[in-house]
């Protein structure tokens, strides 16, 4: 693949992502900073636009590269992932390095994660819904201590299948959707039971978390790179904040814009070390994943837990994003290519060997 005589060839990567979405020049579309990364880096890059239709030309195009880079989210737009991830595993074990490999994906990418590593450090109390009867059965035992509690789908983004549910004296439940422009609703729970059966539609199932009481002082995002935190992003206002006390639901502050920082930022060093030292470590052993199928690029959204005893913060983990991770702050811009670089290498090593 790729061969030379007299030189050695530049490793070729392909930045495969939605064709509806990417399908102008390289440097007009938010990867531009990702090219030039990788060129500054000795890496040859080329966009793989793909849809379903055009799964055949993007697979006899990337059986060409060293690498391909992954930007595709498995359920925006109302498609799903189930062609592309075969391609990617037919792909992969060709010997072209595939980042994030679709098996990574389930097991790093999806609600349950949260149920499985709850016990390592970063979780709290954590329960699983596999089907909608089970919901109905167990749900009211959840809710009976009075706490609110925060409901999620196996899969999904921007805040669909995400709730915030708590008793309520007037009706049953009062649930707030996260997704954005949604308020708080005052229901039956038959009727909250009605709204969250579609989440159970084939392999669905639902993740019930204990509310972060400290939610509306934010949010922290890690970015990763393989192991390695590479940069943070912040926000002061996320979704699911309540409204003022006295005041109506839809009252309650909007999400605002979330800020991108270094990974030397002083105020989340505590995290960092967290992260790297003893978090994604035990995520490694319980999951199974070794360093190098770490995602090139990944995330860890945590929420503020509960002052620790000696009033230090604590943090909750509300998600893991993997499939599309876009946008992310400059600071990972080298390491991802440095990584790039790296994975390609040991994949042509590997495959000649």
């Amino acid at each position: 693949m790729n061969g030379g005589i007299g030189k050695k060839a530049r490793p070729r990567v392909a930045i495969l992502s939605p064709r509806e979405r990417d399908a102008q020049s390289p440097q007009d579309t938010r990867f531009a900073k990702v090219y030039e990364a990788l060129g500054a880096h000795g890496i040859d890059a080329e966009p793989a636009l793909y849809d379903d239709n055009h799964c055949a030309a993007v697979r006899n195009q990337i059986m060409g590269v060293d690498g391909v880079l992954v930007w595709f989210n498995p359920d925006e737009g109302g498609r799903d992932r189930s062609v592309l991830d075969a391609m990617l595993r037919e792909v992969a074990s060709a010997g072209v390095f595939v980042s994030a490999h679709p098996d990574v994906i389930l097991k790093l990418g999806t609600k349950e994660v949260l149920y499985q590593t709850r016990e390592i450090g970063w979780g709290c109390d954590t329960r699983i819904y596999r089907s909608l009867d089970q919901l109905r059965t167990e749900l009211p035992a959840s809710l009976s201590s009075g706490a609110a509690r925060v409901l999620k789908q196996y899969r999904g983004s921007s805040g669909e299948g995400i709730w915030k549910v708590e008793l309520s004296e007037k009706n049953g439940v009062r649930a707030l959707h996260a997704k954005r422009g949604s308020v708080e609703e005052d229901m039956p729970l038959s009727s909250f039971f009605a709204r969250c059966e579609r989440y159970f539609s084939g392999e669905g199932r639902m993740i019930d978390q204990e509310y972060q009481p400290r939610l509306p002082e934010g949010m922290v995002r890690c970015y990763l790179v393989h192991d390695k935190v590479a940069g943070f992003g912040h926000q002061a206002i996320v979704a699911l904040c309540p409204a003022p006390p006295g005041s109506p639901p839809e009252a309650a502050p909007q999400p605002t814009k979330r800020g991108y920082h270094p990974p030397s930022l002083p105020e989340f060093q505590s995290l960092k070390r967290k992260l790297e030292r003893e978090w994604v470590p035990a995520v490694q052993r319980l999951l199974q994943i070794e360093t190098a199928m770490l995602p090139i690029l990944w995330d860890c959204d945590f929420m503020l837990g509960p002052k620790d005893a000696a009033g230090q913060d604590t943090y909750v983990l509300c998600e893991i994003n993997v499939s599309s991770v876009s946008p992310f702050p400059d600071s990972a811009l080298a390491p991802i290519a440095e990584a790039t670089l790296a994975s390609t290498q040991s994949a042509k090593r590997g495959h000649r060997g």
